[in-house]
């Protein structure tokens, strides 16, 4: 079951999605300064910004969902 995150982190950098929950996690805590046990949702993207990855901490462990953008429901032409 989904949370209802208190906040919302967008990484402004690209992540190599090779990582998993971890390499995520000690992302967050190392170079965001974030408490990762904070309830909060994480947002990364990959490189070419049609992925995201989010992370995220409930009473039962950390949670990661991954995402593929359709670039058909964003207005662009293919």
């Amino acid at each position: 079951m989904f949370v209802n995150p208190p906040e919302v982190y967008l990484c402004a950098e690209y992540v190599d999605f090779r990582k998993s929950i971890n390499g995520l996690a000690a992302l967050v805590e190392c170079q965001l300064e974030l408490t990762v046990l904070s309830w909060a949702l994480f947002v990364f993207c990959n490189k070419k910004r049609d992925k995201l990855k989010l992370l995220y901490w409930d009473k039962t462990g950390f949670a990661s969902w991954y995402k593929r953008l359709d670039k058909r429901g964003l207005g662009v032409n293919v």
